[in-house]
């Protein structure tokens, strides 16, 4: 199976998230919440970086955890500014409830 490649507004949705995980990593160490996340440093550096915009979704449950940042709140700012061209779209807070 060939994996499509990425929308422009998955790669803006991507970024959003890596902000935010950023952002919530305050002054934890990226190794630090790598590890408690139990991904590699790399994997979070490029994730927090944009380079990865569609991590796995284990990935960002269990950056989730190692934040305690509710998921459904990254899933809010990865949808955020994404087309609702689909009719079972909701918010996440929707979704997850």
């Amino acid at each position: 199976m060939v994996r499509q490649p990425l929308t422009a507004e998955q790669i803006a949705a991507g970024q959003r998230l890596g902000a935010a995980l950023r952002t919530a990593r305050g002054g934890r160490s990226l190794v630090e919440v790598a590890l408690a996340a139990g991904i590699s440093p790399e994997t979070l550096r490029k994730i927090e970086a944009g380079r990865l915009p569609a991590p796995a979704f284990g990935t960002v449950v269990c950056l989730s955890q190692a934040l305690d940042v509710p998921l459904a709140e990254l899933a809010d700012i990865w949808m955020a500014d994404m087309p609702i061209g689909q009719s079972s779209w909701r918010p996440a807070a929707q979704v997850l409830r």
